[in-house]
């Protein structure tokens, strides 16, 4: 009975924000899904029968309640090089082989990897998008009608001074409505979603990839596909994340990697290309209310609706509309306290989250800044801990036997300082080297200490290890090749 008051919770919760949100979102989503099908070189209906269908799906099988998941430039931007090579039918047998990857990730429960992003990493990401965001809405803002800065500037306006008055009707809604009308009624000459290209008219229609079933065939589209997957998985669980914290609630990491597989598959068999949560239009459903899965079948529902049986009403929208409600997005998703505590946060923290930044932004490519933030932050943490190790020495009375205390954490970071503690040239009969405050993490923790033992011996000397816990005992017995030697001295 709990979980099925959970399930209904996360469907009915506040209906009239879930809706409303929702058709801000369907809105929201036309201009990228049709920027985003250029991108990949694929017709406007790709990208749009991909949203619809990706948004249906995810609402009822993803990890992440008020998450929205569409066509997006992250996997648009990987498609381009498999559509002209290939052309599209190539394009859907890999997206539902990048779905098929996704199910696997979520049944090896890849989710788990979120744990190893640091925070300083999903800042650099959440300000990276909001850049990248931003910088999508500048060919909309340059060379164009003055009356277009002004529609913008009033929709800006809109959206942040309508909630003074009520938070009744999401404000994004409310800007788009308006500006609409002023359009329609002056008769401005700017651009409309009709200019943004054709808009289908039909249904989407269940069809098979039309590719032959040969290993030439997943020769040509496996590499783009694991690489669709991975992508599309990172930028989803990223976003899963933020959307954890705006709203205090947890996700399924897992589930979402189901969700997102199956979503694809689908979106694919349906004529539309492969994608993943977006954390603009995400951005904006939670903050129009939505905390639900209603919002998310709404905005797909609603698309459709849109595309099929009000496109004359859809093609007057102007797009300046769509950018203030863009540009906002930016405006809010950019973590603004971050640039004030770039010089209270730790250095290497910060170094993480601009290079995240710099990264993303220099290649268009989320998860490239993902990867060199993870692995910085991977390097400074390595650096962090070595340096929790030590290595102190005494000198027996009769000053022929030396014996050192090893304490902390030894593995590849510290194995060399550790190696290079211990003096091995020494003019004493016997080394003790007393390991009981210390750890042995890995290979290369046993190689420094076999380095020691075996150059020690070399040089004419009795060595004895002692102190070894039962996992570094296990390691060492493993791996170690001192303990190959007949003449190797006991360890305690």
């Amino acid at each position: 009975m709990q979980t099925l008051n959970g399930s209904l919770r996360a469907w009915f919760a506040n209906p009239r924000a879930e809706i409303l949100s929702g058709i801000v979102v369907a809105l929201a989503l036309i201009p990228e899904a049709i920027g985003f099908s250029v991108i990949a070189g694929v017709d406007p209906k790709v990208g749009l029968y991909a949203s619809v269908v990706i948004a249906i799906v995810i609402a009822f099988l993803g990890g992440r309640p008020a998450m929205i998941s569409a066509a997006t430039a992250a996997t648009a931007v990987l498609m381009g090089g498999l559509v002209r090579d290939h052309g599209l039918q190539y394009l859907l047998a890999a997206t539902v082989l990048m779905g098929v990857f996704q199910l696997i990730a979520g049944a090896l429960r890849l989710g788990r990897l979120m744990r190893f992003v640091s925070q300083s990493v999903m800042t650099g990401f959440v300000n990276a998008l909001a850049i990248l965001i931003f910088l999508a809405q500048l060919p909309e803002l340059l060379g164009v009608p003055p009356a277009t800065y002004g529609l913008v500037g009033l929709g800006l306006a809109i959206i942040y001074l309508f909630p003074l008055v009520t938070k009744a009707v999401p404000a994004p809604l409310v800007a788009i409505a308006v500006l609409t009308v002023l359009v329609a009624a002056f008769g401005l000459d700017v651009r409309t979603v009709a200019h943004l290209g054709a808009l289908p008219s039909t249904l989407p229609s269940f069809a098979l990839p039309d590719v032959p079933l040969t290993w030439e065939t997943l020769r040509i589209i496996a590499p783009v596909s694991l690489t669709l997957a991975a992508v599309g998985l990172l930028e989803s669980l990223l976003t899963a994340q933020i959307v954890d914290d705006m709203t205090d609630t947890p996700s399924d990491k897992n589930r979402e990697c189901y969700g997102q597989g199956a979503a694809n598959m689908a979106s694919a068999v349906f004529g539309g290309m492969g994608g993943c949560a977006m954390i603009g239009q995400s951005v904006i459903n939670v903050t129009s209310g939505a905390r639900g899965r209603l919002s998310t079948l709404v905005a797909g529902v609603f698309l459709l609706a849109l595309l099929v049986l009000l496109q004359d009403l859809l093609a007057i929208v102007p797009v300046a509309a769509l950018t203030a409600v863009m540009v906002m997005v930016s405006i809010n998703t950019f973590s603004w306290a971050s640039v004030v505590r770039l010089r209270r946060n730790p250095v290497p923290s910060s170094v993480v989250m601009l290079a995240t930044v710099a990264t993303t932004v220099a290649t268009a490519d989320l998860a490239k800044g993902v990867l060199v933030g993870v692995l910085l932050s991977g390097v400074f943490f390595a650096g962090k801990v070595s340096r929790l190790s030590r290595v102190s020495s005494t000198l027996s009375p009769d000053g022929r036997e030396r014996r050192y205390l090893v304490e902390g954490q030894v593995f590849f970071a510290s194995a060399g300082t550790f190696a290079e503690a211990i003096d091995v040239q020494e003019d004493v009969d016997r080394l003790v080297i007393d390991v009981g405050a210390a750890h042995f993490w890995d290979i290369s923790a046993v190689g420094a200490l076999d380095k020691v033992v075996l150059k020690a011996r070399r040089h004419g000397k009795a060595v004895e290890v002692i102190g070894l816990n039962a996992a570094s005992e296990t390691m060492v017995e493993r791996f170690g090749a001192h303990r190959q030697e007949g003449t190797a001295a006991p360890l305690h």
